[in-house]
């Protein structure tokens, strides 16, 4: 059973034009931290200014180490100024829905069930029974400066967007019944045009209705926030902040690489690939391929596309499955020498970024070799977690994302 409890202390937008000019992308969506610096240059009022706050400076040069005791001390204040702004206000044992209208997957009603669930439902070694099932590792270094970011704000504004099978609809017609018998709270756009709404229940009828539809699945799968739902757990909150989407209505994009392997040539690659994959060359200035199982490496000018052939994985294993890892096994630690898939040599490049930008990354010289991946596709990604097994890193991208700074939960 999915347990969802109210927030007991919400501070949300006060109307749609504070929740555009509060809410922003999630840190970690960004490339680099003057990526985040040029946006609160453009948005001051962004929820950035708290959640990155060692970005939040005068000049690039400026910035504070992230994490430091100093940048910490600038949430607290901004956190402090977030709180008295008459674009907030604060609200008392809410649920929500969160409504993505998705320009790319117009026929799709993407929406979620959101509020507080224990982390106690997580399931890990000590709690094996664990209703919340993470398919993901997690750096403990990371999730230790989101909870010292919790620990210096006094509240939650990471959400953990997780999936439900929700088989009969039950949930999700609920949720579009509520959402289309009243106007939403408020509303923003992001970059790419998607809208982002929001309603607010607060009726205690409706909470037990919506509690209900939801506590008739048997689990839940972490689909982004992993680290935050660990941050939360490490901070001793209880409760971490949560939206639930049926499975089926989620998107997924591209999760790319970009590689730093000085001295690999293209006929390397071929030659020591072989034996796992049929290899080809393929024309046009970019190839992002839309089929699993289709890889794409850009290096000297040029693109080959790769299948894995039946002996490169293991199709019982759902983890084994996925591209990425065969990427990283047969790849990366086979024929570069990378073993650790998070090493430095490895940067992720997720689905807000084009084949056009790997292209460029590596012409510039700032990389050697680039990687195109297909979208994990939802199947895998619910195999992998039934199987109990761990994704491999920075596998899935979940898109569009849920905003930061349109609902956050107080814990003061």
């Amino acid at each position: 059973m999915v347990t969802l409890n109210p927030i007991r202390r919400s501070l949300v937008p006060f109307d749609s034009d504070a929740a555009q000019r509060l809410c922003s992308p999630n840190y970690d969506e960004f490339q680099n931290d003057r990526e985040i610096w040029d946006l609160l240059q453009a948005q001051p009022e962004s929820v950035l200014r708290v959640t990155m706050p060692h970005c939040n400076a005068a000049t690039p040069g400026e910035m504070l180490t992230d994490g430091s005791p100093e940048a910490l001390q600038v949430a607290s204040g901004k956190m402090a100024e977030l709180k008295g702004s008459p674009s907030t206000v604060v609200v008392d044992n809410v649920i929500f829905l969160y409504e993505i209208v998705d320009r790319t997957r117009p026929g799709v009603r993407q929406i979620g069930l959101g509020g507080m669930t224990p982390t106690d439902d997580i399931r890990t070694d000590a709690t094996p029974d664990g209703v919340i099932i993470r398919n993901e590792g997690i750096r403990e270094e990371k999730a230790k400066g989101r909870a010292d970011l919790i620990e210096a704000t006094h509240a939650i504004i990471g959400t953990v967007n997780l999936s439900v099978d929700d088989q009969s609809n039950g949930l999700l017609e609920a949720m579009t019944d509520f959402a289309d018998g009243r106007a939403c709270d408020f509303e923003a756009t992001d970059e790419e045009d998607n809208q982002h709404r929001v309603w607010l229940i607060s009726a205690e009828d409706e909470i037990v209705a919506f509690q209900g539809a939801l506590a008739s699945e048997p689990h839940a799968y972490v689909a982004d926030g992993n680290h935050r739902s660990a941050a939360a757990a490490m901070r001793g909150t209880g409760e971490f902040l949560t939206v639930f989407f049926p499975a089926r209505t989620m998107g997924l994009a591209p999760y790319n690489r970009l590689v730093k392997a000085p001295g690999t040539t293209r006929a390397q690659l071929e030659e020591a690939l072989a034996d796992q994959f049929t290899i080809e060359s393929v024309a046009g200035e970019s190839y992002q391929p839309a089929q699993i199982h289709e890889i794409g490496i850009y290096l000297e000018g040029g693109w080959l596309k790769l299948v894995p052939k039946d002996s490169a994985f293991d199709a019982g294993n759902a983890a084994q499955s996925i591209d990425s890892d065969i990427v990283q096994r047969h790849l990366f630690a086979g024929v570069l020498g990378i073993a650790d898939p998070r090493a430095r040599e490895l940067t992720f490049v997720g689905g807000n970024r084009d084949a056009a930008y790997l292209v460029a990354q590596v012409d510039a010289g700032h990389y050697d070799l680039a990687v195109t991946l297909a979208p994990v596709t939802i199947d895998q990604f619910i195999a992998v977690c039934r199987q109990n097994r761990i994704m491999p890193p920075k596998s899935t991208w979940f898109q569009p994302k849920i905003r930061s700074g349109l609902v956050m939960a107080l814990l003061d």
